[in-house]
């Protein structure tokens, strides 16, 4: 039997002893930033989604191993395990298989099989279901069980209830449940239907006649079906040819059994009874289980990008929370996201209400002298960007403005750390505050919010709360050790998703430099309350210090790591001074020249260490997000009837989805890129070329204003139009 090691060696085509080596640094406490990053020779380079997959898949199968384990003791507790059975259960691959071997010896309510067998009619089953030689009259035998004392009184009584035990016999043998399960998946479908008989429109008339292979079924199906299946739209049904799958069961269950026919008659009854109504709820839930680990994983993919998207940096920026009855709400904050100014005004009260926005908007521009203004895209969002390309006008230019994703201000604006951060401020003005925050660094403010309620994914409110809530933690995680968090200015919340660092000592990290000034050396981090020397291993690389009189404490590069630094500038015939000025552009070439094999062992480090600190070395303090295509800037505005057949379009990828990409193109409502209309070959998925906050070349492919519904193509061949 293969051992966990084995097993995620084969699935992961990486080494045994890789494996190992992130098994035992896991087990030993070391988060997943800090193994993907600073233990690369342990584990040949794997990046962090790769060993988040291992660490999931560890648990599973550490979870299989527990459940053999009990389901054994519980079987050798009835003196019936067997050395077959206990070997079936140990090469078992899945929960699935286990609980299958373990279904007849497991505790049952009473079924009609256990009334039975209190009726003294097991042997008379035993011997109808023996292999052997032929039982000419099964009656017959049965006439030898009457007792009218036990409930049996005739021998059909007696036949039935020997059935019954059989059924229940073929319905619990773990070889027939794999056949049909596998039968199930190669050879059923699945199919919907709408449960009124004259069903109004609605988001589900797609699955008003709906049928699928279950093995073609798309995920975004399976879980629309089911939430119209909850919401009594619609009726869901697995749909198996019984005929098929009979033949199947009695192809393995009757050959060569006594009583031939009897037995057809118990398999007939156990898979109409027992086995097809639990197979289709296996089958069911098996297909929401995958479902939804296709959703948590598309929702972590588009999350990813969306946090990682470029920070508008060192501008004083407006935000702009719009809203019908309660007025737009504005924030302008300073380039490190300090609030200067608050107010509120009124552009969609009427003409006046507008041109009295763009006055005191114009003088808080002037007065704070304001380069870009972000824009909720909620509520009112239209009418806000239409008086924000006026107000631009008003001041005579200068100024731009972006349409930013608001989901989830409101939960923070509402939340306990938002009335911590601005008592002074309403509910409405936090969201004005967070909103131009998003647009100077979008991570910094994004990880405040709960990742569920960012609204990148698609029914997120499906899938399993824990899961879903655990996959997200983990790329947030991920996104704020990639690009370090500035030990000086970071909140509380940011510091909290640094590796080995916790709510605790991120607060303490807070409250330590309110008391004692600017940390001046990483070391100093060590005499925060409460921040061990674990701690500080885990956390270190990823916290700069940009005040330090040391370069490399505003690097990645670990404190580990600092005497291998110096050793790589020695051998290529620079200081620390050359780091400070910037003057290491020709430190790979040196390093080439050198030999990268003899430099890592003269600086006692693998040589993926020392490629990375050579790296950090030549752009210290660099953002990994600064590579990525800048945000939508706009200074003017469309409306959809401006969108015309044909039309060429600069827009932002804002959540992709399994049949497509929604793209914002400027005119308050997304458009639909349908999967066939990405590029000119075949996808499985959207996500293979596109993410969350791609800037992307579209085509208007058709426009419908009555619904609101905008066609794109990514494909220029696509846009001669019928």
């Amino acid at each position: 039997m293969e051992t966990i090691i084995q097993i995620l060696a084969r699935e992961l085509n990486h080494p045994e002893q890789h494996i190992e080596n992130i098994i035992t640094l896991l087990d030993e406490g070391n988060t997943v930033p800090f193994i993907a990053r600073y233990r690369k020779e342990m584990h040949g380079a794997m990046d962090d989604q790769l060993i988040r997959q291992l660490a999931d898949r560890l648990q599973y199968l550490r979870n299989l191993q527990t459940r053999r384990d009990e389901v054994k003791q519980s079987i050798e507790g009835q003196g019936k395990l067997t050395e077959e059975l206990s070997a079936a259960i140990d090469a078992a691959s899945t929960l699935a298989e286990v609980e299958d071997l373990y279904r007849p010896y497991k505790q049952k309510r009473r079924t009609r099989a256990t009334m039975a067998k209190e009726k003294g009619l097991e042997p008379l089953a035993d011997l109808l279901f023996a292999k052997g030689a032929p039982c000419p009259d099964p009656l017959a035998e049965a006439a030898n069980f009457i007792d009218p004392e036990k409930g049996v009184e005739t021998a059909e009584d007696a036949l039935q209830g020997a059935s019954d035990i059989v059924a229940e016999l073929i319905s619990d043998d773990a070889d027939v449940r794999k056949m049909l399960r596998e039968l199930y998946w190669r050879r059923a479908g699945i199919s919907s239907k709408a449960a009124a008989k004259e069903p109004e429109d609605s988001v589900y008339r797609l699955y008003y006649e709906f049928s699928s292979q279950l093995s073609k079924t798309q995920g975004y199906q399976v879980l629309a079906m089911n939430r119209g299946e909850r919401e009594e739209i619609l009726r869901v049904s697995v749909d198996m040819d019984r005929e098929t799958a009979l033949a199947a069961l009695c192809r393995r269950v009757a050959p060569g059994r006594a009583a031939v026919e009897f037995v057809k008659a118990a398999a007939e009854d156990a898979y109409d009874r027992l086995i097809a109504p639990s197979l289709e709820r296996e089958v069911r839930s098996e297909l929401t289980d995958r479902a939804s680990e296709g959703a948590i994983g598309q929702f972590a993919l588009n999350l990813k990008p969306l946090l990682m998207q470029p920070p508008v940096k060192g501008f004083v920026t407006m935000g702009l929370d719009p809203g019908y009855r309660m007025g737009c709400k504005v924030a302008v904050v300073d380039p490190t996201g300090k609030v200067l100014d608050t107010t509120v005004v009124y552009p969609t009260h009427g003409e006046r209400g507008k041109y009295e926005a763009i006055e005191k908007l114009a003088v808080l521009i002037k007065k704070h002298k304001v380069a870009h203004i972000a824009i909720g895209n909620g509520t009112a969002s239209r009418e806000t960007e239409q008086m924000a390309v006026e107000l631009i006008r008003k001041v005579g230019g200068g100024v731009s403005y972006a349409i930013v994703n608001e989901a989830g201000a409101s939960v923070y604006s509402a939340s306990k750390l938002a009335a911590e951060e601005f008592p002074e401020f309403d509910v409405n003005l936090r969201s004005a505050v967070s909103i131009a925050r998003r647009l100077q660094d979008p991570l910094a403010e994004l990880v405040k919010i709960d990742p569920k309620s960012i609204g990148v994914g698609q029914y997120q409110h499906d899938m399993p709360q824990a899961r879903l809530g655990e996959a997200l933690d983990g790329v947030v995680e991920d996104c704020v050790n990639a690009v370090g968090v500035d030990v000086n200015t970071a909140s509380a919340p940011l510091l909290t998703r640094v590796a080995g660092l916790n709510g605790t000592t991120a607060k303490n990290i807070v409250k330590y430099r309110e008391e004692n000034g600017p940390f001046t050396t990483r070391k100093q981090i060590l005499k925060v309350p409460k921040l061990g020397p674990k701690a500080f291993q885990q956390s270190a690389g990823f916290l700069r210090v940009p005040e330090s009189n040391s370069p490399l404490d505003n690097t990645a590069v670990h404190p580990e790591s600092y005497a291998a630094a110096e050793k790589l500038l020695a051998l290529c015939g620079h200081d620390m001074a050359d780091v400070k000025a910037g003057r290491l552009r020709d430190l790979k070439g040196r390093l080439a020249a050198y030999g990268q094999d003899k430099a890592a062992a003269e600086c006692g480090v693998g040589v993926p260490t020392l490629l990375d600190v050579a790296a950090e070395l030549v752009k210290p303090g660099r953002d990994p997000r600064d590579e990525l295509p800048a945000p939508v800037l706009r200074t003017d505005v469309m409306d959809m009837k401006d969108l015309k057949p044909g039309m060429e379009l600069k827009g932002t990828v804002r959540n992709v989805i399994d049949f497509g990409a929604f793209v914002d193109v400027g005119v308050h409502q997304d458009g639909l890129v349908h999967i066939s209309q990405i590029c000119d070959r075949y996808l499985k998925h959207p996500s293979e070329v596109l993410s969350v906050g791609d800037v992307v070349t579209v085509w208007v492919k058709e426009v419908d204003e009555k619904k609101k519904r905008i066609s794109l193509t990514m494909r220029k061949d696509r846009i001669a139009f019928s």
